[in-house]
């Protein structure tokens, strides 16, 4: 086809325009709006709106970048949120402006989803293709300059710990926040010192080292928190506190148990957030939510916490400098769930109150005999710490006398009254084994050495019992079983019993056995039942897999056994239990060795009143009957009031 000179320079102006606007943003429209609506969502979700021609809604124009970071702010709290953008349909053109329909999938933190239309306008007035008008009603109908997306969180309520009753354990009680103001302190150190002075008569001890970092770090106007006291125990300082110059206080509410001891190593604290838990479960916990430390409400925190709601709102500047909130959108909390254990309020007092007297650790743990719950959980002296009573391993020293007799019985390798010597030492296999403080008895009845507690008659007799005989016994009572509680707990670890001497010492509790007082208080339940059935602590959510019950234990062997125990209270190492109240006290005191060339010893008894079974263990207490005796006879006084 022939073209004139007009007709070539019309082609060249036309390739020119082509080439301009395939560089121009304001051409990447030129085919239809659609396409320049597309080109916007796609930039807006990358970061990158480089390839779109912007003008503001009065006509001018605007850079790519400005806007972006203009949908940045409004964005908000949810500028780094996930959010999938979509055209909901064609654009509608009317000459040189044109609007399309858009939705918007926010996922909130969470995971949760929020989903609405928006519009986006365009025009080509002025151009030579489509253009997005900026204006912030394009990200929410609602927004206006200045606003900003915010989210706003909704605690969810956290839930009670339950008795066996169903009422509350663990709940919401009235606590006062003492704090200082450090622009009000006259006298720091006299301050401390009275502080001290006065916190350590509620049982507080005061760290005025930290005390004093965390003042100095604070501004001169802060509320520094020195600590939080319980009702009953601020009103018994709360005159001496006002008295003292800088002294500020807050009611609060918080989450605790009866009393500040109350098994506090297993049931574990609610507390204010963590650095550490913030940066481990960025999603679920923010700061200022009350979390579980250590024990069930740590297990069961999730549970507990519930689901936290959350809002998000339009947050906009007043003209006097203040911000409200527009709610746009809410998702509710879902308040936690309670879980339900088996502690008993009054047989837990009794226990903290029979540990708290002795300054060892020391650990108790009470079982009802007829159902095996476990009623108390208790870590002396003051609660806390380590939870020795469920997780404690520990050689069970003489208190496995009960153990490996039950054996000797089901072998019908000993009698009440048949004689076994109790010499000073014996010998096996070259080594030597001893009496505490080198008793002698002689001659006598094994009812006589059971209830003085003689070794050297177990060493002789082990080789009756053997090491079939003594895991047998041990199994029958369900120690080292697999145990599920719903929290962590020991069930024991029994001795290889692979030779003579690891057999005569594992007889009496000593070797490489291990035994948690829970062990040994289930295994003393077992005794006095006639059967094993694995202690149980958590009542719902019921732990899926608890041990199976045991075997009936023979009464041939079960009832001479049940009298050995008593005499141990009447004529042995446990007599200082004749007296106590209630009904009569079975048991079998202990002293177990745990490490080599070292005269210390951990302290034990385990026994039994009426239907409660109980072990008791004191931490390098020495001898039984001189340690752990006094506790038992602490918990049962308490008990029985």
């Amino acid at each position: 086809m022939h073209r004139t000179g007009r007709g070539r320079r019309a082609v060249a102006a036309l390739a020119g325009l082509a080439l301009a606007c395939s560089l121009l943003a304001a051409c990447s429209g030129s085919s239809g709006p659609g396409d320049t609506v597309k080109a916007f969502l796609d930039g807006w979700r990358n970061g990158n709106l480089s390839k779109v021609g912007f003008v503001t809604a009065a006509g001018g124009r605007i850079s790519a970048e400005d806007v972006y970071a203009r949908l940045q702010g409004l964005s908000g709290d949810l500028a780094k949120s996930s959010v999938l953008l979509s055209q909901q349909g064609e654009a509608k053109e009317t000459g040189d402006i044109a609007s399309a329909p858009i939705k918007v999938d926010w996922t909130l933190p969470g995971g949760s989803a929020w989903s609405y239309q928006s519009t986006v306008r365009l025009t080509k007035a002025n151009s030579d293709g489509w253009r997005v008008v900026w204006e912030p009603a394009l990200v929410h109908s609602e927004l206006t300059d200045g606003d900003r997306l915010e989210l706003r969180r909704k605690a969810a309520d956290r839930a009670d710990l339950l008795g066996p009753d169903g009422k509350p354990l663990v709940t919401k009680r009235a606590v006062v926040v003492v704090g200082i103001r450090p622009d009000q302190v006259e006298d720091q150190a006299k301050l401390f010192k009275e502080l001290g002075t006065t916190l350590k008569t509620v049982k507080v001890d005061l760290d005025t080292d930290d005390l004093a970092t965390r003042v100095r770090n604070s501004k001169p106007d802060a509320f520094v928190d020195v600590v939080t006291l319980r009702q009953a125990d601020f009103a018994k300082v709360s005159a001496k506190l006002n008295a003292l110059g800088g002294t500020l206080f807050h009611d609060e509410q918080r989450e605790l148990a009866p009393t500040r001891p109350f098994a506090r190593a297993t049931i574990g604290t609610v507390d204010e957030a963590t650095r550490e838990d913030l940066d481990a479960n960025p999603d679920t916990m923010a700061q200022g939510d009350q979390v579980g430390h250590g024990g069930l409400q740590q297990r069961y925190d999730a549970q507990l916490r519930g689901t936290p709601g959350q809002a998000v709102v339009i947050a906009r500047k007043t003209p006097d400098d203040k911000i409200e909130d527009s709610q746009l959108y809410s998702i509710e909390p879902v308040a936690g769930k309670p879980i339900k254990i088996t502690l008993d309020t009054r047989t837990q007092n009794a226990a903290d109150v029979a540990v708290a007297a002795e300054k060892q650790p020391s650990a108790l743990v009470a079982i009802r005999i007829s159902d095996s719950s476990v009623l108390a959980v208790a870590n002396g002296p003051d609660g806390g710490g380590v939870d020795t009573a469920l997780s404690g391993q520990v050689p069970p020293g003489s208190t496995f006398k009960m153990v490996s007799t039950l054996g000797l019985l089901d072998k019908k390798a000993v009698t009440l009254d048949g004689v076994v010597a109790c010499p000073k030492t014996r010998k096996v296999a070259g080594r030597e084994f001893k009496n505490s403080h080198d008793m002698v008895l002689g001659s006598v009845p094994f009812r006589t050495d059971f209830a003085k507690s003689c070794n050297t008659a177990f060493v002789e007799l082990s080789s009756k019992l053997g090491a079939d005989g003594l895991k047998d016994a041990t199994t029958k009572l369900g120690i080292g079983a697999e145990w599920d509680l719903g929290t962590a707990a020991f069930s024991g670890k029994l001795s290889p019993a692979d030779s003579p001497t690891e057999l005569a010492a594992a007889t009496f509790g000593q070797g490489a056995t291990a035994v948690s007082p829970l062990a040994m208080a289930g295994a003393t339940a077992a005794v006095a039942r006639g059967q094993f059935k694995q202690p149980r602590l958590i009542l719902d959510p019921a732990p899926s897999k608890p041990a199976p019950d045991g075997p009936k234990l023979a009464a041939t062997s079960t009832d001479p056994l049940h009298t050995l125990m008593r005499e141990v209270v009447t004529k042995g190492t446990g007599d200082d239990l004749q007296d106590v109240p209630g009904g009569d006290v079975y048991g079998k005191t202990g002293t177990a060795e745990f490490a080599d060339k070292s005269e210390e010893t951990h302290a034990w008894f385990v026994g039994w009143q009426d239907d409660v079974a109980f072990a008791v263990m004191v931490q390098r207490g020495g001898a039984g009957a001189e340690a752990a005796v006094p506790i038992v006879k602490r918990f049962l006084t308490e008990l029985n009031r």
